[in-house]
C-alpha cells in the first residue's frame, strides 16, 4: 500500500479517537512529567495473590500512570474470575498463557494463548478455565482494578480473607465494580 494511503488510513483511524487531525496539523505538544518510563521484568511489580493465584500491579498512579493501570493475573485451573462489571472501566487483555473461556455478558468465546479481549465499561464479564491454568495481561483505564486487588487480595505469605458475596461486593462498588 502506497505511504499516502497507509498515513490517510492511520489518520482516519485516529480521528475516531479524537487524535487525527490534531497529529496531521503537528499541534501536539508533550506534557512536561517528572515521570519517566520504566521496565518492569517478569514477576516483578507489586505481587499479591487472588484466589490461590498471582497478581501482579506494574503500572498504575502510584508508579506516574494516571490514564491506566496494567499487570499480569495467574488464573488457577478450575478457579476462574466470577462473573462481574466495571461501570467506569474499559478493561483488555491478552492470554499470556492457558487456554479457557471468556463470558461477555451471557455469550461464551474460547481463548487461548496469544487470544486478545477487549470488555467496554457496563460489560458483565468473567473467565471460566476448568482444565488449564490461565496467565493474563490486563490493563484498564482509567485506574481502578488495582486498588480493588490491594484491597481483597492477601500479601504474599499472609492468609486469604474469606468474605461473602455480599462483603466483596460492599469493596467492589468503592471501585466502581459489582459481581452478579
Amino acid at each position: 500500500m502506497p505511504f499516502h494511503r497507509t498515513r490517510r488510513s492511520f489518520a482516519v483511524g485516529l480521528a475516531g479517537l479524537g487524535l487525527g487531525q490534531t497529529l496531521l496539523r503537528g499541534q501536539v505538544h508533550a506534557k512536561e512529567s517528572d515521570t519517566q518510563g520504566y521496565m518492569i521484568a517478569a514477576r516483578e511489580g507489586e505481587h499479591l495473590i487472588q484466589r490461590g493465584g498471582d497478581v501482579f500491579i506494574n503500572v498504575d498512579p502510584t508508579r506516574g500512570s494516571d490514564k491506566l493501570a496494567m499487570g499480569t493475573q495467574q488464573i488457577l485451573t478450575g478457579v476462574g474470575v466470577p462473573i462481574h462489571r466495571h461501570f467506569v472501566m474499559d478493561e483488555a487483555f491478552s492470554v499470556l498463557d492457558g487456554r479457557g473461556t471468556v463470558i461477555l455478558n451471557d455469550a461464551r468465546y474460547p481463548i487461548e494463548k496469544g487470544s486478545s479481549i477487549f470488555i467496554p465499561k457496563n460489560t458483565w464479564h468473567g473467565f471460566e478455565n476448568p482444565d488449564r491454568e490461565l496467565h493474563l495481561l490486563w490493563i484498564v483505564t482509567p485506574p481502578g482494578l488495582e486498588a480493588f486487588f490491594r484491597e481483597v487480595a492477601a500479601r504474599p505469605g499472609v492468609p486469604p480473607t474469606s468474605r461473602t458475596k455480599e462483603q466483596l461486593n460492599a469493596i467492589a462498588r468503592k471501585y466502581e465494580t459489582e459481581f452478579r
